[in-house]
């Protein structure tokens, strides 16, 4: 579907961007995945025709990538934008026409997304007057309306409540029973997990690994595991026994610890829960990744 083909972009002697190759299947979420600075957004941009690489190109269905193929792209990009003074429904039309549907296309369009989102009732409302989660939600609601069947969404959780954060999960996961792409991009390995089907890793420009997101999570397991737990913090070390090494233990609040212990067996969830839960009251285990998959 899309190929980066050793995708270069220098900004001034500062590169952006360095020799990035990789494929993203038709029908996929896909996810990229670094921490801020890496080059996520300049590869997303270039994508979109924003900015011009310095090197390499991308292909879409076989052949380079043109204004033709970027107009049907859905894009939300990570700067949110829209004009303040334009009433909600008046500028998702606008952005519908921009993106090629007619002006009832638009409305019908934008119409059946604010109610899809319990956004109707602001529809005749001005931007301005819009509360921050609302106005990412017209946003999101901008870059899909025209059905696109590739779609570019640039941290797309952030400034989201959890409520909203699991309605556009949702929204993600139905593009993909549609059969469309998604570019995902984030900071967040945990959405990547149940989102993406593959990933591509990029730091300071450089692209670290892709593959299937299962299989990097397999290729890159570090055998350390985050546990939270209430009770005594010495019946929890001797749980640990000879098959644990505990790392760290921090106090959160009175009773309530939260330990990083490493495997000395190549121990998995399931056993890490059943060596612990005897001893102590357990809130959460998280298998931890590297530092270049977490990016924390």
């Amino acid at each position: 579907m899309i190929e980066v083909s050793e995708l270069s972009k220098v900004f001034h002697h500062k590169v952006a961007l360095d020799d990035v190759t990789f494929t993203i299947p038709s029908g996929s979420v896909f996810g990229l995945i670094g921490p801020n600075g890496a080059g996520k957004t300049t590869l997303i941009r270039t994508m979109n025709q924003i900015l011009k690489p310095s090197k390499g190109t991308i292909k879409y269905r076989g052949v380079s990538l043109n204004a033709v193929h970027v107009r049907s792209f859905g894009y939300l990009p990570e700067e949110r934008g829209l004009y303040r003074e334009m009433q909600v429904l008046e500028h998702l039309i606008f952005l519908g026409q921009i993106r090629g549907l007619t002006k009832n296309e638009a409305k019908n369009a934008a119409n059946l997304w604010l109610e899809k989102f319990g956004a109707l009732p602001w529809s005749n409302r001005k931007i301005s007057a819009l509360s921050k989660g609302m106005a990412q939600k017209i946003q999101f609601i901008g870059s899909v309306l025209h059905h696109p069947e590739v779609i570019i969404l640039d941290e797309p959780l952030s400034g989201f409540d959890p409520i909203n954060v699991d309605l556009l999960l949702e929204e993600i996961k139905g593009f993909k029973v549609q059969g469309k792409t998604v570019i995902f991009s984030t900071h967040n390995m945990n959405s990547v997990d149940e989102l993406c089907d593959e990933a591509a890793l990029i730091d300071q420009g450089k692209l670290v690994a892709n593959d299937r997101v299962s299989k990097l999570r397999s290729n890159h397991k570090t055998g350390n595991f985050k546990v939270r737990f209430r009770g005594s913090k010495i019946a929890f070390a001797h749980a640990l026994w000879t098959w644990f090494e505990l790392i760290e233990c921090l106090e959160l609040s009175e009773g309530i610890y939260e330990a990083i212990i490493k495997s000395r067996g190549g121990y998995q969830f399931n056993e890490v829960f059943s060596r612990l839960s005897d001893a102590v009251q357990l809130e959460l285990i998280e298998e931890q990744l590297p530092v270049c998959m977490t990016f924390f």
